[in-house]
């Protein structure tokens, strides 16, 4: 197999069809991609569905962490920030 770049909507579509009961090695020579790959995008794109009934894919949790840390950081530097406009 040659080193393909697919877009975002094509790898959702792909596990779309998984999801639709057709199996991995069906899509993988339909579309010429390799097995790993397509189970690789099924883990990525599939929906975890959480206590409160949310779903969210693997992307929206690394994204939601990612944030997550840009936000602790800023609140450390605020804090430092009033440290020091405190001790005026």
């Amino acid at each position: 197999m040659t080193n393909k770049k697919f877009n975002e909507e094509f790898k959702k579509m792909v596990v779309e069809l998984y999801r639709s009961e057709q199996p991995v090695k069906q899509l993988s020579s339909e579309y010429g991609i390799s097995g790993v790959t397509v189970y690789k995008w099924i883990k990525t794109y599939s929906p975890i569905t959480s206590v409160d009934e949310d779903e969210m894919t693997i992307e929206d949790l690394k994204q939601l962490k990612k944030e997550m840390l840009r936000l602790k950081e800023e609140n450390e530097i605020l804090k430092k920030a009033m440290a020091i406009f405190a001790r005026k």
